[in-house]
Order: C-alpha cells, then sequence, then structure tokens
C-alpha cells in the first residue's frame, strides 16, 4: 500500500521522459566509458600447449606415409580451461587462464611436428588432408590436469595411440603414454611450463614407438 506522504507518480512522468530525451541527445562517446586499465578482474591469459624439446628438422629418409587422428578427450579434461585436481576423480579450474586451443588438437599437431622432423617418414599429415598415407595413428586424450593434492603438486598427461595399417583397416598397435613432471608451484604458468615438458616426454616416447610398430610389419 502506497502511503499518503509518497507523492503520486503521474506529475513525475514529463519530468522523467525529458531526461531521458535529454539523455538520447547526448554523444554517445559519453554514455559509456570503457579502458582496459579501469577494470579490477584481472584479463584472461590465454597459453599454447608446446613440445618442450621440440626437434630440429632432420632430412627426410623413409618411405612410410603416415596421418595422424586426434581424438577428442572427455571435456572436463580437453576444454580450454586449465583443470586442476585437489582430490581423486574431483576437477577445477584456473580463473583467467585458458588454452589457445583444445588439448587434444594441439597435442596431434605437436606430435606431427616431431615426427616430421624425425626425417623416418615420407609424409607425415593430418587425417582429411588430401594426401594418400599408408598408416594412421590415432591419438586420444585420457588426462591432463594439474594434480595439487600435494602442493606445489605435479601435472600429469595420458594419451593413447593406436597405430592402424590402412589397407586393410587393422589395428597393428596401441599402447597408452604417460608423463607426470613436478609444476614449480601451484599457479597456472608453473603448470603450463610443466605440461609442456610432460608433452615433450610422451613425444620421446611416442615416436621410437610408432617407428618399431611399422617397421615390425
Amino acid at each position: 500500500m502506497i502511503s499518503e506522504s509518497t507523492p503520486p507518480l503521474a506529475p513525475r512522468l514529463p519530468a522523467r521522459r525529458a531526461a531521458l530525451a535529454a539523455l538520447a541527445l547526448l554523444p554517445i562517446t559519453g554514455c559509456i566509458s570503457v579502458g582496459v586499465g579501469h577494470s579490477n578482474v584481472p584479463p584472461t591469459v590465454y597459453f599454447q600447449l608446446s613440445d618442450a624439446r621440440p626437434a630440429a628438422p632432420a632430412p627426410s629418409s623413409g618411405n612410410v606415409r603416415l596421418a595422424i587422428q586426434s581424438l577428442g578427450g572427455e571435456p572436463t579434461i580437453d576444454g580450454l580451461q586449465l583443470v586442476f585436481s585437489r582430490r581423486p576423480g574431483e576437477f577445477a579450474y584456473y580463473q583467467f587462464a585458458a588454452w589457445s586451443e583444445r588439448p587434444s588438437r594441439r597435442i596431434g599437431l605437436l606430435a606431427q611436428q616431431r615426427l616430421d622432423a624425425s626425417g623416418r617418414f615420407a609424409v607425415v599429415t593430418q587425417l582429411g588432408q588430401p594426401i594418400a598415407t599408408d598408416w594412421l595413428l590415432t591419438l586420444a586424450l585420457e588426462s591432463l590436469e594439474h594434480d595439487v593434492a600435494t602442493p606445489p603438486g605435479r601435472v600429469r598427461l595420458a594419451l593413447r595411440a593406436e597405430l592402424i595399417r590402412r589397407s586393410d583397416r587393422s589395428r597393428v598397435g596401441q599402447r597408452l603414454f604417460t608423463a607426470a613432471p613436478p609444476a614449480a608451484e601451484a599457479a597456472a604458468p608453473a603448470a603450463v611450463a610443466a605440461f609442456n615438458l610432460a608433452v615433450a616426454d610422451v613425444l620421446d616416447q611416442l615416436g621410437p614407438w610408432v617407428e618399431a610398430t611399422i617397421a615390425a610389419r
């Protein structure tokens, strides 16, 4: 119920309309002021997952033509946000820190670069490119998190690889590659540095395995 001391609404409407009309006439540049340095919320930093030990390119001396297919992982670990875990089976995201692209796709590209640089293959490409290949390497991301159960913790990377002969679509090899290097501190930049080491550790194992598995067939 409106009290008797409350002024009636009707007489105030013309004044409000006049004020709104005056605001509408102001230049647009004077209505909103947004500056990079005026927000109390830190900007999101985007990190690129990298190979901490990229190989120098070697001349190609092989005749194997290989295609790589990156299989997306579980959405919790294969999204753009950096994941940490304080307890098994529980995950959370770093604030204001994100990947520049999905980890599974990025690892597939890094694997292509590492295998191609080895010089042991005639062709290393991504599946879907208009290039004929004899072998298919599928890479499935199964784990990618910063385990901080005991700070500063360590990162954990698990990548499942399958090697398929394309002529008869037979799987000739399968292996799970893992790495868990320690992080310098429980913070996103330190976690990213450790993730880069984990990628290098896994790629160090992946290349020789692919070569040996194909050679045995």
